[in-house]
């Protein structure tokens, strides 16, 4: 029996392997970093901008990049103590021998000779810069790049002269405990926050209700009456993992971030070229209350966008706040590119919250061809049924410039891998559920056990 149980768990370590055979042989690298610090009590609020964040260094490819907020035991944080509205990740250049301020990020970062924000690829560079972010989805989201792809980051031939290449890094945390209206405070209504101004004192504009200009770092949620503050202050970190691989470009290819938005308010007009000076991101919107109930109470959004440049898509992500039901990207004649969907936690413990986003699905298309000029159509769709402020309608696209050459090592290797195993693993299924019947049929003759068909 214990030899059949062997001859099981040997085949199905080889079904794993097969599956999962790598298309190029780097060994990919993974590291995990703790942020500094970040000091929480009931209903705060942490939103800094961390500069020259622990992070791989030197020319290497970015293969992806995991996060959640632990404690100061490591343990992961629940969503619904602290709420992670979102994280994101910038490159930078900075003048060598100065250090940049760990505290808030001013505005205009990028345009002093001191120091200089890389941004993605567009279309929103201006106000959405970031290389890698996500929000309360981020435990259970691929953020993998799939071979033979990389980020490219590092490269010395890129690097001005007398700078160096560093990390930037921005969290935004809401501690939920004790509050009055969780969900208002994770939306971030003004008026549980109690502000008028946002966090450069400038008025709010007319009929804003809720968004990041109401929830801004140090600002405080309003807690229920009687609730108990004393002996509830909490240190957290944001725990971030990187999966990075030596670059060589003899094996990899460059993929670019790219980032849309459904609240882009550029219009196709004569002469647009698509390029980033046309467009302004609102970046948030709300989604106001259904006027009837049932099943029909949905929110559609809708943007196209013209692409400013050639490519194929190998990956794509969308981000979504609580609420959210789904996104997709598809081409002018309907043709689908990826949807992205949310998966809604169900429990109490973290990576499982009741209530919250803990998960957006990923894809990993055939490399979708694009071509400067195209028109790509955003939607995304919230649920109305109660209302929302401050929703977020991302999509983050990896573009590959080209594709493996025809009949190069990589291309090749791949498809005998893939040519190989599904034979291979057809076999061992067979075998394995072979191995198991007859198992299962001597275990029920010993034990004495009689099937009711009998």
């Amino acid at each position: 029996m214990a030899r059949c149980y062997l001859i099981i768990s040997s085949l199905l370590l080889l079904l794993v392997a097969l599956s999962i055979s790598p298309s190029y042989t780097l060994k990919i690298k993974s590291a995990s970093f703790l942020s500094p610090k970040q000091v929480m009590t009931p209903g705060s609020v942490a939103n800094p901008y961390l500069f020259d964040i622990d992070f791989p260094r030197g020319h290497i490819g970015l293969k992806g990049f995991d996060a959640e907020v632990v404690d100061q035991d490591g343990n992961p944080v629940p969503l619904h103590e602290t709420y992670l509205h979102h994280w994101v990740v910038h490159p930078y250049y900075v003048r060598k021998g100065l250090n940049l301020s760990q505290l808030d990020m001013p505005r205009d970062l990028g345009s002093s000779p001191d120091y200089i924000l890389v941004r993605n690829g567009g279309l929103c560079r201006d106000r959405v810069r970031q290389y890698f972010g996500l929000g309360s989805e981020t435990r259970k989201t691929s953020t993998y790049v799939p071979d033979p792809y990389a980020i490219e980051i590092g490269n010395p031939e890129e690097t001005p002269d007398g700078y160096e290449f560093k990390w930037l890094l921005n969290i935004h945390a809401i501690d939920t405990r004790g509050v009055v209206d969780r969900q208002g405070c994770t939306e971030c209504r003004c008026d549980l926050y109690n502000v008028t101004v946002d966090e450069y004192g400038r008025a709010l504009e007319h009929g804003y209700k809720g968004g990041q200009d109401c929830c801004y770092d140090k600002t405080q949620c309003r807690l229920r009456n009687g609730f108990d503050r004393g002996n509830k202050t909490r240190t957290v970190y944001l725990k971030y993992t990187v999966r990075w691989v030596d670059w060589d470009s003899s094996v990899l290819l460059p993929a670019k971030v790219y980032i849309l938005d459904v609240t882009d308010s550029w219009e196709r007009s004569e002469g647009s070229t698509g390029d980033n000076h046309e467009h302004f991101c609102h970046v948030e919107y709300d989604v106001k209350l259904c006027k009837t109930k049932g099943d029909g109470c949905v929110d559609v959004k809708k943007k196209s966008l013209m692409i400013p440049f050639n490519g194929y898509i190998v990956y794509g992500v969308a981000h979504q706040h609580a609420g959210g039901i789904g996104a997709a990207l598809y081409r002018e004649d309907g043709e689908g590119i990826c949807s992205s969907m949310p998966k809604y936690g169900n429990g109490h413990e973290p990576g499982n919250e009741a209530g919250y986003i803990v998960g957006m699905s990923s894809c990993y298309p055939e490399p979708v061809k694009v071509t400067n000029g195209e028109t790509l159509n955003l939607e995304f769709n919230y649920s109305n049924a109660i209302g929302h402020t401050g929703v977020m309608g991302l999509f983050y696209i990896l573009v590959a410039q080209q594709l493996p050459e025809p009949g190069s090592s990589l291309q090749a290797h791949a498809k005998s891998v893939s040519f190989l195993a599904f034979p291979a693993m057809t076999v061992i299924v067979a075998v394995v559920v072979l191995i198991a019947a007859v198992v299962y049929r001597r275990q029920n003759m010993e034990d004495g056990y009689q099937s009711l068909s009998t």
